[in-house]
């Protein structure tokens, strides 16, 4: 009886090898693995609930702080609709809900008491969230801290990032004014396109430091882990990179929606899942890349967490 032949590698597994050594690829694969994309998604479903109430309770304070003076109501309404695009409509015509609306609506009153209270406990409950999801992506238990702390961890996180946005919106306002008193000593119509591309520019970059500083409190804070800053520097700075990029094409999601008879009854909240769903993702993949970039270097996420007790072995499994 003749033997069989032995089963031939393929011409392609070198490459493939090589490929799949590829720190990107490792990353992805390690994301996979650790079920980040259903992590995700359960992430951007809450996030769905707590973003309506958001844009309520923000725009009763501009309605209170710049009552009436529309050159400070601009651009503070275009950072807020840039950092959510297809919600709030902008200068640019584009979006879903008149600003003007919003505005007319009145300052704190009792239903804006009562969304203030639902930003609070929907922004809480998704950093708890958030945090169970990065330290399944970091490979480490969850944490062993007394719930209430916890809870006061991400109510302090939470309006930490609220003080963050609060901070970059009024940078937006201030370069905004410094670009427009620019172009008006080089004689440029603030509706060129140059002006155009200036405003957007800094935009986009205080953007992308918003989004590097709160990529590095979920990471470092929320999670309990103390990353070394050279390991977490990566993971944000890809992170922050890829979210703006969310943003700046995250209004043609909105669009897709919009154009399909099916589903433009609903496109607004269609599209914000969508894009959250990207949003979250990156987070995760951020972490994830921060994680293999560690095990890279032999450090184990599970020695840097902070919120074991005592008694508790430092060595923990890989998410892998």
């Amino acid at each position: 009886m003749a033997k069989p032949n032995p089963r031939k590698p393929s011409r392609f597994a070198p490459l493939i090898g090589w490929v799949r050594k590829l720190f990107v690829v490792r990353v992805f694969l390690y994301y996979s693995n650790a079920q980040g994309a259903l992590l995700a998604s359960g992430l951007a479903f809450q996030a769905i609930f707590a973003v309506f109430a958001a844009v309520w309770v923000t725009f009763s304070v501009i309605g209170l702080v710049v009552a009436g003076d529309t050159h400070l109501q601009k651009p503070l309404i275009d950072f807020l609709a840039d950092s959510v695009p297809g919600l709030i409509k902008s200068s640019s015509g584009s979006g879903a809900i008149d600003p003007k609306v919003l505005l007319s609506a009145g300052t704190f009153t009792f239903s804006g008491l009562i969304a203030l209270a639902g930003v609070l406990i929907t922004a809480v409950g998704w950093l708890g969230s958030a945090r169970t999801a990065i330290r399944i992506i970091f490979g480490v238990p969850q944490s062993k801290t007394n719930f209430f702390l916890l809870k006061l961890r991400d109510l302090g996180v939470a309006l930490g990032f609220s003080l963050a946005l609060i901070v970059s919106a009024a940078l937006s306002v201030a370069g905004s004014a410094a670009t427009g008193f620019g172009l008006d000593l080089l004689g440029i119509s603030p509706h060129s396109l140059a002006a155009n591309v200036a405003g957007k520019s800094v935009t986009i970059t205080l953007s992308f430091f918003l989004d590097a500083a709160i990529l590095g409190a979920l990471f470092r804070v929320l999670s309990g882990v103390r990353i070394p800053w050279r390991r977490l520097l990566g993971g944000v700075v890809v992170g922050a990179i890829a979210l703006g990029a969310l943003k700046v094409l995250g209004g043609s999601l909105l669009g897709v929606s919009k154009n399909n008879p099916l589903l433009a009854s609903f496109a607004v909240i269609l599209g914000l899942l969508i894009f959250f769903n990207f949003v979250c993702q990156v987070i995760l993949l951020s972490a994830s890349w921060v994680s293999v970039a560690m095990d890279d270097r032999g450090l184990a996420p599970g020695a840097m967490d902070h919120s074991r007790r005592p008694t508790e072995p430092a060595d923990v499994g890989s998410a892998q």
